[in-house]
C-alpha cells in the first residue's frame, strides 16, 4: 500500500489549495478515504471522508463548507479541494485508508500573510 499526498504549499489567508493522494497497492475502489491534518504542537485531527463510491462525504464543523472532498476511483487519486483557508489551517494533511493503519507522509499547508 502506498499513499502519496501532494499539493500543498504557502497560501494567503483567503486562497486555495488542492490536495491530492494518489494511491498504489490495493483496490482503491474499495476503501473509503479520510483527510487528517496535525498542527504543530497538537495532535491529529480529522479533516474529512469520503465513501468507496464518493456518494457519501462528511467534513469536521471547522472546515465544513470550505473544504470539498472528491475522489476519481478510475484514476486511483483522493482530493481536497481547500478554499477561504486561514491560518488555522496550517497543518501536515495526510490521507488514511479507512479501516486500517495505512497512512500517507503528508503534504505541509502553511496560511500566513
Amino acid at each position: 500500500v502506498q499513499l502519496v499526498e501532494s499539493g500543498g504549499g504557502m497560501v494567503q489567508p483567503g486562497g486555495s489549495l488542492r490536495l491530492s493522494c494518489a494511491a498504489s497497492g490495493f483496490t482503491f475502489s474499495s476503501y473509503g478515504m479520510r483527510w487528517v491534518r496535525q498542527a504543530p504542537g497538537k495532535g491529529p485531527e480529522w479533516v474529512s471522508q469520503i465513501s468507496t463510491t464518493g456518494d457519501f462525504t462528511s467534513y469536521a464543523d471547522s472546515v465544513k463548507g470550505r473544504f470539498t472532498i472528491s475522489r476519481d476511483n478510475a484514476k486511483n487519486m483522493l482530493y481536497l479541494q481547500m478554499n477561504s483557508l486561514e491560518p488555522e489551517d496550517t497543518a501536515l494533511y495526510y490521507c488514511v485508508l479507512l479501516n486500517t493503519d495505512y497512512r500517507g507522509q503528508g503534504t505541509q499547508v502553511t496560511v500566513s500573510s
